[in-house]
């Protein structure tokens, strides 16, 4: 009986060691160097609210990059929407020497061709037929749509509608098709409404065929080897083209063909492939979804910067006085509260180290509570950095993009208008 007692209170002394091994570490510390002269940039620049920052050195470095693995074997297509600023957009085209453009939102690309008119733009998804009838109305400036733009079209219905503007306004109209090459989100997706789109499309006097579009972000997502995905999507992409060149006769040079995007256009470095043209925008700012094996050469080079409110010692939480010293005794990074200017954005602390939401607190965009252990140091007015998850909206919620050289902010980059002007 003795013995077995005796056993029973060493395992349950071995299940509480086991258990306090499981608590969480100490995860804090103190901005790193980097981090200091951005804080340092930002006070220097009497920066008082929550920004978005782009490193201008960071930004180039990914554009190189790019350029690099293209290697002049592909044209390159930036994708706007990952980049929300023509100041941005053109800092962009300038060092990877492009024109090529991918839109996705109509008031955006009116603003776009007004400040590029001399851009080649294909829309990366397809634009309702009022959207489209809306921008040669709001069109301003030099661009020439006839030559200019290409609309991406997913369906015969779709084809159809476009085909009755363009006889309403008068319109010629560049057609690219979206072709479904695994992705399953749209797209045609038969030979055979392939060919009926192509025969309508030669039809008409106003509407020409202008390549084909095959966008295949799945193949780096799904269990397995990326390649083999890669080339299954790619005898996808090559079925309908060759539909497209058995039908005109010829291989058209000036054709779009357009596929990739950030996470999957390293994997196009070498090998054949249908497709002559490589779309991406996200990976040359790399916020946190992007994090990926096929992107590890390319650095993060925005962020969030918001203003520490209050700096509290622990962390207290309302109605149950106990739980916020339970959390803090259980977790140290739960030791200390830091509320911050704003909060509840689509992105993950960055810096100084450890901090997160509170579960039980929950979020705020006004004053988010963020906890860390006594290990970050961080005092009211000091700064806090996040990455942004994505960029396309998270871009164009601070206003104008506060631009870090050399530590200090030398530009300000108005972002896109929500609404045509």
């Amino acid at each position: 009986m003795q013995k077995t007692k005796r056993n029973m209170l060493l395992g349950l002394g071995a299940a509480g060691v086991a258990a306090f091994a499981l608590r969480p570490k100490d995860k804090g510390g103190a901005h790193n160097g980097y981090f200091k002269s951005l804080s340092a940039g930002l006070e220097d620049a009497s920066v008082a609210q929550p920004s978005l920052l782009i490193d201008k050195a960071r930004l180039h470095k990914n554009i190189d990059t790019l350029k690099k693995h293209i290697n002049g074997r592909f044209h390159f297509r930036v994708v706007a929407k990952s980049l929300p600023s023509v100041d941005l957009l053109r800092e962009v085209m300038v060092r990877a020497n492009t024109e090529r453009l991918m839109l996705f939102h109509q008031p955006f690309a009116n603003q776009v061709v007004k400040a590029f008119p001399d851009s080649d733009v294909l829309f990366g998804k397809p634009m309702p037929v009022a959207a489209a009838r809306n921008f040669y109305q709001q069109l301003e400036g030099d661009f020439q749509p006839a030559q200019q733009m290409q609309w991406l079209i997913d369906s015969p219905e779709r084809l159809e509608q476009y085909q009755a503007l363009a006889e309403y306004l008068g319109q010629p109209m560049r057609i690219n098709i979206e072709i479904d090459v695994g992705l399953h989100r749209g797209g045609v997706n038969s030979e055979a409404d392939l060919l009926d789109m192509l025969k309508a499309i030669k039809a008409s006097p106003l509407l020409s065929f202008s390549g084909l579009m095959g966008y295949e972000p799945h193949v780096v997502k799904l269990p397995g080897d990326a390649f083999s995905h890669r080339d299954k999507a790619m005898a996808e992409y090559q079925k309908y083209l060759d539909v497209a060149v058995n039908f005109f006769g010829e291989k058209d040079p000036s054709w779009t063909l357009n596929a990739a995007g950030s996470p999957t256009y390293q994997l196009y470095d070498e090998g054949e492939f249908p497709h002559n043209e490589l779309a991406a925008g996200s990976c040359l700012v790399k916020p946190t979804d992007f994090d990926l094996p096929s992107l590890a050469d390319h650095q993060a080079a925005s962020f969030i910067a918001t203003p520490v409110i209050k700096a509290l010692p622990s962390t207290e939480l309302p109605g149950v006085a106990a739980l916020g010293k339970l959390m803090a005794w259980w977790n140290p990074n739960r030791e200390r509260s830091f509320f911050t200017y704003g909060g509840y954005w689509k992105a993950h602390a960055e810096s100084p180290k450890g901090l997160s939401p509170n579960p039980v607190f929950g979020r705020s965009t006004n004053q988010e509570m963020l906890n860390g252990s006594r290990s970050v140091e961080l005092q009211a007015d000091d700064w806090v950095f996040l990455r942004p998850t994505q960029s396309e909206f998270v871009f164009l919620q601070f206003g104008d993009i506060a631009v870090l050289e050399n530590g200090k902010v030398s530009e300000r980059w108005p972002v896109f208008q929500q609404q045509a002007v």
